[in-house]
C-alpha cells in the first residue's frame, strides 16, 4: 500500500495547522518540505520529531515507508 502527496500533506498540516508544507513523491519514497513558526527555538531532531508525529499513523499502517524531512522556520 502507499499514501498520496496529498495525505501526507493532509496528515502534517492537522497536526501543524500553521505549516507550509509540499510533499512529492512516488509512491514509496516521499520528501516534505515543512516550514512553520512552531519549529522556532527547536533543533533539527525535535523540528524531524513533530513531522514524524504528525504522520506516525501512517508508518505504523505501512502506507508510509519513507520520508525525507527538511524543516525550517519562516524567514
Amino acid at each position: 500500500m502507499s499514501i498520496s502527496n496529498e495525505a501526507v500533506t493532509a496528515l502534517i498540516l492537522k497536526a501543524m495547522p500553521d505549516a507550509t508544507v509540499e510533499v512529492t513523491g512516488d509512491g514509496y519514497k516521499y520528501e516534505a518540505n515543512v516550514i512553520s513558526a512552531s519549529f522556532a527555538g527547536l533543533n533539527t531532531l525535535k523540528q524531524h520529531q513533530m513531522v514524524y508525529a504528525a504522520v506516525d499513523s501512517a508508518i505504523t499502517s505501512g502506507d508510509l515507508h519513507a520520508l525525507t524531512i527538511n524543516a525550517s522556520t519562516p524567514d
